[in-house]
């Protein structure tokens, strides 16, 4: 008898490689054991281009009506993609418009396997990655300055009332770029990192550059020792949790000499890049779990990395590919647990762990995609392609 759900969760449908191990996740690993509610959201480029990416905003209101998605790795358009897709024009990251709808933070967490030995020997404990998850240069504005003149940064309050900014007198052509924050935003992003903090009892650092982003990167500085001060300093202290603000070179000096087992608060493109290098360093991009925790109290579940492009060429020539599925299924079993703990399903909730310890016996015993076999302290006899891989957690879990 299958696992029952109560109420559907928000599945968000992507592109290339991860969208055919999506398919394959959810056959393998799930419905055959789960009576699966989903409500379904296709955000291919083909389809974003189609629907003139009113399907992406429908998806982030459907997870703010539901509580909680789980979302495929999509493709961000370029100029290449639009050549590529033959686009009408280029439309804006997934994510970012998601993010801007659902605001909040998102919390990256490596995936610890004690065989894959992280690159940096001094990492003892996993470091979480706290991006804040709206506004600056995913939501940003651009232009070509196409000949020498005056840039200026112009404010018009409600009564019509000006003032100006210079940003450059620019003695010939070049580009500008202008990006916001919001300090709502801002304080529910503190929120959220000093709440995640108590939750797993782990120091919190924040880290900008408002040396020389005086005002903007100090906004965000005084906002987050505002409500530090203000609301969980007290609870920190009895908790022997440790708030610590540096700027983001020293942390990184300071990361890649330190033990771990923190979370790093970071501005939204500053944690885009920070999560990708603790990905890195602790295995592999595929070996991250991602969830955003907005202040509304909805949760969207994701895999961290991309579309894997070059591996999806391959498949398409008719290639088995060896492209990791980790975070695919671990993005699934987040959402499948959040929407166990809202509905009170323990059954559906003990299912999602045991897909993940499955998931995670399959490579302590040696079976691994290639990005692993490469790090593991004992080289595997065999690399699995995806699909037996999958195959070997379905069998563990049967």
């Amino acid at each position: 008898m299958k696992i029952p759900m109560k109420q559907a969760l928000v599945e968000i449908d992507g592109d290339e490689m991860t969208r055919v191990l999506w398919e394959l996740v959810k056959s393998e690993l799930i419905t055959p054991f789960v009576e699966l509610k989903t409500e379904y959201y296709d955000l291919s480029l083909r389809n974003r281009d189609a629907t003139d990416d009113t399907v992406t905003k429908e998806s982030a209101y459907a997870i703010k009506r539901l509580g909680v998605g789980v979302k495929c790795a999509t493709i961000t358009s370029n100029a290449a993609r639009k050549i590529e897709y033959n686009l009408k024009t280029l439309y804006p990251s997934p994510n970012a418009t998601i993010r801007a709808i659902l605001d909040g933070t998102v919390f990256r967490k490596p995936i610890s396997v004690p065989s894959i030995k992280p690159s940096i020997s001094s990492w003892k404990a996993p470091i979480i990655i706290g991006r804040h998850a709206y506004g600056d240069v995913y939501k940003n504005a651009e232009m070509i300055i196409p000949e020498a003149g005056t840039v200026e940064l112009v404010y018009t309050d409600s009564a019509g009332n000006e003032k100006r900014t210079l940003i450059a007198q620019m003695p010939g052509a070049g580009v500008v770029q202008g990006m916001y924050n919001l300090d709502e935003s801002i304080k529910n992003f503190a929120r959220s990192c000093f709440l995640y903090a108590l939750q797993e009892k782990i120091s919190l650092w924040f880290a900008t550059k408002d040396t020389i982003s005086k005002t903007y990167d100090g906004r965000f500085k005084e906002l987050f020792n505002q409500i530090y001060e203000t609301e969980f300093k007290e609870r920190c202290q009895k908790a022997g949790i440790t708030y610590f603000y540096t700027l983001i070179d020293d942390a990184v000096a300071r990361v890649v000499k330190g033990e771990g087992g923190f979370l790093w608060a970071c501005k939204n493109y500053d944690g885009d890049v920070m999560s990708d290098m603790i990905a890195s360093a602790s295995g592999s991009l595929a070996m991250m779990t991602s969830v955003l925790v907005s202040p509304c109290g909805v949760f969207e579940y994701e895999a961290a990395h991309g579309t894997v492009q070059q591996h999806y060429y391959r498949w398409q020539k008719g290639e088995k590919t060896s492209t990791n599925p980790v975070a695919l299924i671990f993005a699934w079993t987040g959402a499948l647990t959040e929407r166990a703990r809202l509905d009170n399903l323990p059954d559906l909730s003990a299912f999602a762990r045991k897909v993940e310890k499955a998931t995670i016996q399959t490579i302590e015993e040696g079976n691994m995609t290639g990005d692993l076999a490469r790090l593991a302290s004992t080289a595997p006899a065999r690399i699995l392609d995806s699909w037996e891989f999958i195959a070997a957690v379905a069998q563990k879990l049967s």
